[in-house]
């Protein structure tokens, strides 16, 4: 009888009545480029941070963001997750810096994401390998120049991928690293061509102005070739000797594999390459409840 009238209850008969169909959430922009730069037309997923507003383009707002380029950035890639980590910086600033996401969705990303490859193992089937000169070259002629004209972007051009990505961004650092201003690596395909790429990073590295960069490397338990061309590459940088590149490598061999890495990689490449300013309150005393048997102040008497 109880739960009869309960159910039957005014409460519960209102919740139903006012009642609506649910409304589906939007969380960033999509739209697509066309230029007889690149065969296809080029989608982009931005998310903007919570303190951006449109007006700010047109403006007089100095208020400028980092671009963080995300590499398989299709809404059916690593879109939502990436943006949902960068939204924490709307409702932590503390954690790091706001940022743009632009997600840059690969079509064919075998293609796209590697080089030509010298070794015929890995050219199966013919013809479905070699395009990054190809991709990097759209990024740096249509999707960069777009962006920085359209919205408030300040001089940080971070890029950010995970395994062809990963190579591909190493690949570009190596080669072309004028194009970002910082890297992010994730478990990078460092075994394709037979590391070609790490065989060459020693004499790509002398090539390199000691400008101002970063570069974040992370791997998993992937092993194998994979790690041997990181750790060439890492002996590379060390070699090199370039006083303005700051570069960190993140072993999580022990704790993560290669479908579970990215996530909690990027939120802590985030963090080294774009730290924020520490809460004013970070150098003061501790309140009187973290101290053993403190009591609290006296507000009756006037606070100094």
């Amino acid at each position: 009888l109880l739960i009869l009238l309960f159910a039957l209850s005014p409460f519960t008969l209102s919740c139903v009545a006012f009642s609506k169909e649910p409304e589906d959430l939007s969380f960033g922009q999509s739209f697509t480029l066309e230029s007889d730069i690149y065969d296809t037309p080029v989608t982009l997923n931005i998310y903007l941070p919570k303190s951006y507003s449109a007006k700010d383009v047109h403006s007089k707002s100095t208020k400028q963001y980092p671009v963080v380029y995300l590499i398989d950035g299709g809404q059916k890639q690593d879109y939502f997750h990436i943006a949902g980590i960068a939204a924490l910086a709307s409702i932590n600033p503390y954690i790091f810096e706001e940022v743009i996401i632009v997600g840059v969705t690969t079509i064919d990303r075998r293609y796209e994401l590697t080089s030509i490859n010298t070794d015929p193992r890995y050219d199966r089937p013919i013809g479905t390998l070699g395009g990054a000169r190809k991709f990097r070259n759209m990024l740096a002629k249509l999707v960069i120049p777009h962006i920085e004209k359209n919205y408030p972007s300040s001089d940080r051009r971070v890029v950010l991928g995970e395994s062809l990505a990963g190579l591909f961004i190493t690949e570009t650092f190596l080669k072309t690293p004028s194009l970002f201003t910082d890297y992010i690596a994730i478990s990078p395909s460092l075994w394709y061509d037979d590391r070609r790429l790490a065989k060459q990073a020693s004499s790509l590295l002398a090539k390199h102005r000691d400008s101002s960069r970063k570069i974040y490397f992370a791997m998993a338990n992937e092993g194998g070739t994979m790690q041997t061309g990181l750790n060439e590459i890492i002996d590379a940088i060390k070699d090199a000797k370039l006083k303005n590149l700051q570069w960190t490598y993140s072993d999580r061999s022990k704790a993560e594999s290669h479908w579970s890495i990215y996530h909690q990689s990027a939120l802590d490449a985030l963090r080294w390459v774009l730290p924020a300013t520490p809460p004013s309150y970070i150098n003061e005393p501790d309140p009187w409840y973290l101290i053993e048997g403190a009591n609290p102040p006296d507000w009756t008497q006037k606070q100094p």
